[in-house]
């Protein structure tokens, strides 16, 4: 078990850092958490502004499903309350990442929700917006928590994600590489449906209109 804890910890170091280098996070927060057998292994506060995620594996704090530090010199994240909810509400994830993607961003600034319309994300289905709730409050893991019922199936398969209003992106995955693979995906699929209306003909396409042309290509191809 000493072993898969370590393991673990030095992987959400590792995300952190990948996140940060492919501006998929920011110095201004986020958090990434794994479970380790019984624990939780999990970025500390600050992980952005004081470590410029560059954490060593004993930097990433080790927590229950209660909230409560195990080991670490850090503090837990203010935001650790989505994490805590999101693991113990939906078992088959294995991981949380909370990050602020550049393109993403502009999405959560507009609460818009991002529509699938690149195949490699198609299996996300819409991202949809949670109700708005500050970072420092309960009521954000309640809003957030409810935006991910009935995405069990997305979860086991690969991840789901939500958007927080002002805030940023909350990412489940089955696993955490998995969760970090969710991550990058759904930010080049944001850069996509920005780019694309400079596109000829589309600058009064809907994102919706897009996503549904996708759909039925899918749904009614044939092999010649």
């Amino acid at each position: 078990m000493a072993d898969i804890i370590y393991e673990t910890r030095q992987r959400v170091a590792e995300t952190g850092r990948l996140l940060f280098e492919r501006h998929l996070t920011d110095a201004a927060g986020g958090n990434v958490s794994a479970r380790a057998g019984e624990v939780i292994c999990m970025s500390p506060r600050y992980s952005g502004s004081f470590y410029h995620w560059h954490l060593k594996p004993e930097d990433v704090l080790l927590v229950d499903l209660q909230g409560n530090k195990l080991e670490g010199k850090g503090d837990i994240s203010r935001e650790a309350d989505v994490h805590f909810r999101l693991l113990r509400d939906f078992p088959d994830g294995g991981s949380v990442i909370h990050a602020h993607p550049r393109n993403v961003m502009v999405f959560a600034m507009a609460k818009q929700p991002i529509h699938p319309v690149l195949e490699g994300t198609a299996k996300f289905g819409v991202v949809k917006v949670a109700r708005y709730a500050p970072s420092h409050t309960p009521e954000l893991a309640d809003f957030i928590a409810a935006e991910f019922k009935g995405q069990e199936s997305a979860i086991l398969k690969q991840g789901a994600a939500v958007i927080a209003p002002w805030h940023g992106l909350v990412v489940m995955g089955k696993t955490l590489d998995a969760a970090f693979d969710s991550v990058e995906r759904i930010d080049t699929q944001a850069y996509c449906l920005l780019m694309g209306r400079f596109l000829p003909g589309m600058e009064n396409r809907s994102h919706a209109e897009i996503s549904a042309q996708l759909n039925y290509d899918s749904e009614h191809y044939r092999i010649p």
